[in-house]
């Protein structure tokens, strides 16, 4: 096993904790106790996912999912000591893939950070078209990056993996189940509001322009316009 794992944490009985674990999985390890240091470990050690604690000094995780948005296939696992919903409803907007509430069982870390590994292993290795193009709307797959006319945006990764999913097959509808299942995985414990979320932010994101690429089928899901033409109506969450 030679995936990296960046943990940022800084209880250092927790860090250390995890840190063990990880590396009696044969998992190699970096750990940083402060939220400043954090990009510049990620640029440097180029992870392959990043466990982030919310509550950190000098930069708190939220701040760094928003800081570094171009994570491409980076992983994130938040943890967090705060319960409600709308601390982990942020952090799954920001980019996150997960989400974890102290104190939390080591094994089902654990779990979570083997499904989202292999989660990230199979897009990476499923065959897909170099460039999609919906009107206007560029994917270059090899680079996850997107292009609104001539205005490249800025996606986190849950965002583009959501985007592309619905482009390699426009006008197919997806249900919401399905949308999260393929792009969050089986075993995620959220909702499909999710999916509704990330969905307003790429719309936002796509701009007046563009902001009905993504079409609501009502009662069902989403499908991609395939093109302009297809764009008439627009259909809000």
């Amino acid at each position: 096993m030679n995936e990296k794992i960046l943990v940022v944490e800084d209880e250092r009985q927790i860090s250390d904790a995890i840190a063990y674990a990880l590396r009696r999985e044969g998992y190699r390890v970096e750990v940083v106790d402060h939220g400043g240091a954090a990009i510049p470990k990620m640029l440097e050690f180029r992870p392959d996912a990043v466990i982030l604690d919310v509550m950190l000094p000098g930069m708190d995780g939220y701040d760094i999912l928003k800081k570094f948005p171009d994570r491409g296939s980076m992983g994130v696992i938040m943890l967090t000591a705060k319960e409600d919903i709308v601390h982990k409803v942020l952090g799954l907007e920001l980019g996150a893939d997960d989400y974890m509430t102290k104190p939390f069982d080591m094994r089902e870390l654990l779990a979570r950070l083997k499904s989202l590994l292999r989660r990230m292993q199979a897009a990476a290795e499923k065959p897909e078209p170099e460039e999609i193009d919906l009107g206007g709307v560029r994917l270059h797959v090899g680079r996850r990056s997107v292009v609104a006319g001539d205005i490249p945006l800025e996606l986190t990764p849950k965002e583009y993996d959501l985007l592309a999913l619905l482009a390699v097959n426009p006008g197919r509808v997806y249900t919401r189940e399905q949308l999260l299942d393929s792009v969050w995985g089986m075993d995620y414990i959220g909702g499909t509001r999710t999916v509704d979320i990330h969905v307003q932010r790429v719309r936002k994101k796509l701009g007046a322009e563009f902001s009905d690429l993504i079409q609501t089928v009502h009662g069902v899901g989403y499908k991609a316009a395939g093109g302009r033409s297809d764009q008439q109506h627009k259909n809000k969450i």
